[in-house]
């Protein structure tokens, strides 16, 4: 096996044999090969069992686990048990427990409550994992190693306290440099002794609900990555005893929701040999949130990425649970295949009879039976990856347009007041993203770090927070022959949130050539007008008064005491060119001025045919082209013309014309 490197295409997941006797397990084995199972996740919440007291390992139970897998051929993603603590650990050592934002430390029970600064959960995980790292770092059998389980939720301690302390002595060396970076002048906040700083909590300078508002929000986004930080500093500390005793296999920890808001991704993707992903869609969701949320993950590393945890079925946190329609299963795994995804892994393979999560549904149901629908479905899904996985594996999605993400704007964006409480940062990446997913565009979602010479066309909608020396990437990028896009509430402030001054759209006004005067709230029940190419389109949220200083305009404003002023513009800079969007505009306003980017960046979608199937294309090593095409939906949608005569993979058959409700189809010359 390549170092670092998966062996074959997975499809599995999620495995908890210690719940059921070990004489069911044999059965169990047989039905996931029935489906072309060929890999199980094991160990996640284990902890336990394997150190029922401090010190006192057993590991009778994951032994004979781990043998019959083996055995039956199966890849193993072995599992660190560090997300959930034993009762024991609580009794005996209360600092290991999380204190939430209200000020109160947590007690036994749920899963993510460990204090990421404790030193006794520190020493503890650490001295379980080595013991686990011993005893199976040789086994050929176990082909990654799974870490901990989806890190998230912040610690407000005093050991936290003490440790942000540190880390920010570490980020500005002097009280003077945090005043100035912080704005601490401001309402006599001034400080004068480190130890007078309090971390952000409900009672002080961060006084909403968590993670909405604070009154220093340089405080408040030093803290999430401070938190952010200290829970990769425990993923670190796991990987390193790993790769003492398995430096050839993938180590990874599973990333989840939408996005998390709490991990900075873009920063712990440094530290994973391969991104791996818990995918949940909500029903209600739109079909391109989780391409979107795909797109991201194969980013991060500009590589094939795991989808570590998907449902066969049914959840049991929504609050409302339809069935997967026929069909549905199959197309929503493959989509986050078309995307990246070199692994197909469930939640769960048995479904458990007792816990909350005993109705979320799994490979083999409560019935145990193999003539349901859903378990056809698993089948047929494992019978396709077992026939096109080997081919699809380790190949990549080649995209030239590259739509900005960070972190740090997720945090400062959302911490605003003022203009209007309605800033939300995902759901207006998400307008710009769709714009390319509904032309069949291939996108990378990246971070300020990245290389932007790679791309036609970078889309940075919101860049609210633009860090130290982004302003000037930005230039050159344009400068060269780059195409920019950029919006509302963007070049605002500077890393600690401060605001540049010299006016709006602050580092950015060079190259947009702009300037913005004030921007004015769409408050609910109103309606602004733009004018574009003769057409009126509603603007939402915010409007921005803007001034042309170079820049032409494309829209106007068509009502208001602003009416006939600039609401989008475009700048010649350099060689390239630079679009700014004043407004939020819906789906059909930001359409033309998307295609006027794409027109001038000459980035070719890839049908020109006006189709609602979803087409993607992955590339493999060998050049050979592989075009994903997706039907999402209960309709049935006719094949672009393009493809006629194509080759299915998926059947070794001739494309067929038309693909029924959520049919899939794998096209190659």
């Amino acid at each position: 096996m390549d170092k670092k490197k998966l062996p074959r295409f997975l499809y599995g997941g999620d495995y908890n044999p210690e719940q059921w006797p070990a004489e069911t397990w044999t059965k169990d084995i047989q039905i996931f090969k029935q489906a072309d199972i060929n890999s199980a996740t094991i160990n996640v919440f284990s902890w336990a069992l394997l150190e029922p007291r401090e010190g006192e390992y057993d590991f009778t139970k994951l032994d004979q686990i781990v043998d019959e897998l083996s055995a039956a051929g199966f890849d193993i993603v072995m599992a660190t048990s560090t997300a959930a603590m034993p009762a024991w650990m609580f009794k005996k050592y209360p600092d290991v427990a999380r204190v939430d934002y209200q000020g109160r430390r947590h007690v036994f029970g749920q899963r993510h409550n460990f204090c990421p600064t404790s030193s006794n959960y520190q020493r503890l995980a650490s001295d379980l994992v080595t013991q686990l790292a011993k005893r199976y770092g040789n086994n050929s059998h176990i082909v990654a190693w799974h870490v901990n389980n989806e890190y998230g939720g912040n610690c407000y301690c005093d050991h936290c306290a003490a440790a942000f302390r540190q880390w920010l002595k570490d980020r500005y060396q002097t009280l003077d440099n945090l005043n100035q970076a912080w704005n601490m002048n401001v309402w006599s906040h001034t400080i004068n002794d480190w130890d007078e700083i309090v971390v952000p909590n409900e009672l002080g300078d961060a006084w909403g609900p968590e993670g909405t508002e604070t009154i220093v929000a340089g405080l408040s986004i030093d803290y999430l990555r401070f938190q952010s930080t200290a829970m990769l500093d425990l993923f670190r500390m796991e990987k390193r005893i790993i790769e003492k005793y398995a430096p050839m296999i993938p180590v990874t920890t599973n990333f989840h929701s939408l996005p998390n808001k709490l991990v900075d991704y873009q920063e712990w993707a440094h530290e994973q040999d391969i991104i791996s992903y818990d995918s949940y869609p909500a029903y209600d969701m739109p079909v391109y949130q989780p391409a979107f949320l795909y797109d991201l993950m194969r980013t991060l590393k500009h590589q094939p990425f795991m989808l570590m945890e998907s449902t066969p079925a049914q959840v049991n946190w929504q609050p409302y649970s339809p069935l997967k329609r026929p069909g549905q299963m199959r197309a929503t795994e493959l989509q986050a295949v078309a995307h990246g995804a070199d692994t197909v892994q469930f939640f769960q393979l048995k479904q458990a009879l007792g816990g909350s999560e005993k109705f979320h549904s799994a490979v083999i149901a409560h019935s145990g039976r193999t003539d349901t629908r859903a378990f056809k479905e698993v089948a047929q899904l494992g019978h396709d990856l077992k026939h096109v996985g080997p081919v699809i594996k380790g190949s990549d999605v080649h995209a030239k347009v590259g739509i900005v993400f960070d972190w740090s704007n997720f945090w400062s964006f959302e911490y605003v007041d003022g203009i209007t409480k309605e800033l939300q940062y995902v759901p207006i990446i998400l307008d710009y993203y769709r714009q390319f997913y509904d032309r069949n565009i291939p996108t990378d979602v990246i971070s300020v770090d990245d290389d932007f010479s790679q791309y036609d066309l970078i889309v940075a909608p919101v860049l609210y927070m633009v860090k130290l020396g982004l302003g000037k990437k930005i230039e050159q990028y344009v400068a060269a022959g780059g195409h920019f896009l950029t919006s509302f509430m963007s070049g605002m402030v500077g890393p600690s949130d401060n605001i540049y001054p010299g006016g709006y759209p602050g580092p950015l006004k060079d190259v947009t050539g702009i300037w913005v005067e004030e921007s004015d709230a769409v408050v609910p029940g109103h309606q602004t007008k733009i004018s574009l190419d003769g057409q009126e389109y509603p603007g939402h949220l915010i409007c921005d008064l803007i001034h042309l200083e170079g820049a032409q305009p494309l829209a106007e404003y068509a009502n208001e005491f602003y009416a006939g002023t600039p609401a989008v513009t475009e700048n010649k800079y350099g060689r390239g060119l630079a679009w700014y969007v004043g407004s939020r505009l819906d789906h059909d306003g930001l359409w033309p001025v998307i295609d006027r980017a794409v027109a001038a960046s000459k980035i070719k979608p890839l049908t020109s045919q006006p189709t609602k199937l979803e087409i993607t294309k992955r590339v493999t090593p060998g050049g050979q082209e592989l075009y994903f095409v997706l039907n999402m939906s209960n309709d049935q949608r006719e094949l672009p013309l393009k493809f006629r005569g194509y080759r299915d993979m998926l059947t070794d058959r001739v494309a067929q014309p038309t693909l029924e409700g959520w049919d899939v189809e794998i096209l190659t010359r």
